[in-house]
């Protein structure tokens, strides 16, 4: 028999027999997680042979042949459990949400967020025992509060900075499969990225309601996954987008060079030497920011740290070149059950100086009324040119005005989880996570570093 030939031949055998077991794995994950048939159901089966047992990019499940054959022969459960693994990376979003992080925190975050989960799940069909190291850890991230999600263990990453020799015994406990296709996109989805995105987010979403559904007894050991599966649902928002809504549409004194067209201009210069047929535009019509009302809950309810905080990142918004017009009128108060301070910031120089010296008042009970009664009494006063909208940062447990302002109202909560809190049906509501902030902050302290 040529040898060519009966290589090639043993090679596709090692690749339909990994098909095999993959299939065997998806079959027994159906059985033991019925929520999970859809999401079991979209990654294709593609054998890999420079890829580390297992891989996904969204759309496929790379696997390494042999490396797969070795894993099966240490237990079912062991394959299972790494399939599970980068089943979760997909689910959670983890392959499109590294972006401007560190990699190799990232990379480990997702790992350890998805084995944390899978190690709550208690089932047999995918049960490994777990190391001491890897107890100890978990007993650390639940000790940090709120959900176990991999934006919350990157951040945490980002404080303690471990030394290499601690990264690498992470690593070892928690790596289970090759991240090197994230970031790409498979050939059937290489146009059309967010659609493949957005197929793991509808997918996520109606798992959720699947398990909202399920059996009562199995829930508790099913939790953490329902937790993690409803953080990563709760609806996401672009905090800058989110302000601009409270923008105004004015005209300012700046050339407009969008409406300028250089064909005309060259034209006219050509013909006539030095004279023009066409000029752009000396005014333009800019979305900038102009009157606005922060009001910060100072009540005992209220950390003083994630009060500066919000408005640290409020800072950072407004304080970039193209959200001001030259003259602002912006009123932040401090507020508990009746406003505590007023200060009005006309100037960029002024909202530097107010950050710099910031001092909460208050720390008495939860009252929304009042600053809104107070904002009341400024329009009655003619304080505002065109107050185009407030934003109450607050923890949401007070008494909310009945009747609805004239203008824009949003409630900006700061939540440990991902809970939601009923506002007004007048009132826009936003929910920030304390790591959403916070990682901001150590992604800059990493990149100064």
């Amino acid at each position: 028999m040529n040898p060519i030939y009966e290589e090639k031949t043993q090679a596709l055998d090692f690749v339909e027999i990994g098909m095999e077991i993959l299939r065997t794995a998806r079959n027994e994950l159906y059985l033991n997680m019925r929520f999970l048939d859809v999401a079991l159901s979209s990654l294709r089966f593609v054998p890999d042979g420079q890829i580390r047992t297992l891989g996904t990019d969204g759309g496929n499940l790379y696997f390494q042949p042999d490396a797969l054959a070795e894993l099966f022969r240490k237990g079912r459960a062991s394959l299972n459990h790494a399939y599970l693994h980068s089943l979760f990376h997909c689910l959670f979003c983890h392959l499109w949400n590294r972006k401007e992080r560190d990699v190799e925190y990232w990379n480990l975050a997702c790992d350890i967020a998805a084995e944390y989960v899978i190690d709550g799940l208690y089932l047999r069909a995918v049960h490994v025992p777990r190391s001491m190291v890897r107890r100890e850890y978990y007993r650390k991230l639940k000790d940090l509060g709120g959900v176990v999600t991999a934006e919350r263990i990157y951040r945490n990453l980002c404080v303690e900075r471990p030394s290499v020799s601690q990264l690498e015994v992470l690593k070892r406990e928690f790596l289970v499969d090759d991240h090197r296709e994230w970031g790409r996109d498979s050939d059937q989805n290489r146009q059309a990225p967010q659609p493949q995105r957005q197929k793991w987010d509808d997918i996520r979403d109606r798992m959720q309601t699947e398990m909202e559904t399920f059996s009562k007894e199995a829930a508790d050991d099913l939790r953490s996954l329902e937790e993690q599966v409803a953080a990563e649902n709760r609806e996401r928002y672009d905090y800058r987008e989110f302000l601009r809504r409270f923008s105004v549409l004015k005209e300012e004194m700046k050339v407009d060079m969008d409406s300028f067209d250089y064909i005309f201009y060259n034209y006219g210069m050509e013909l006539y030497g030095n004279m023009p047929l066409i000029e752009p535009l000396e005014t333009k019509e800019q979305q900038k920011i102009e009157d606005f009302v922060i009001v910060v809950d100072t009540s005992m309810s209220c950390k003083g740290e994630l009060i500066q905080s919000f408005l640290e990142q409020t800072y950072s918004v407004l304080s970039e070149s193209e959200s001001f017009f030259r003259k602002i009128h912006i009123h932040i108060l401090q507020c508990d059950d009746k406003v505590q301070e007023d200060v009005t910031i006309t100037s960029r120089r002024e909202l530097e100086a107010y950050m710099r010296h910031f001092t909460i008042r208050g720390f008495g009970g939860t009252d929304f009324r009042p600053a809104f009664a107070y904002v009341q009494e400024l329009l009655q006063r003619r304080a505002f040119t065109k107050l185009r909208g407030l934003i109450y940062f607050t923890d949401g447990y007070g008494t909310f005005p009945v009747k609805k302002p004239p203008y824009e109202t949003a409630f900006v909560f700061m939540k440990e989880d991902y809970r939601d809190v009923d506002v007004p049906p007048w009132a826009m509501k936003l929910i920030i996570e304390k790591e959403e902030l916070e990682l901001h902050e150590a992604d800059k302290r990493y990149a100064e570093d």
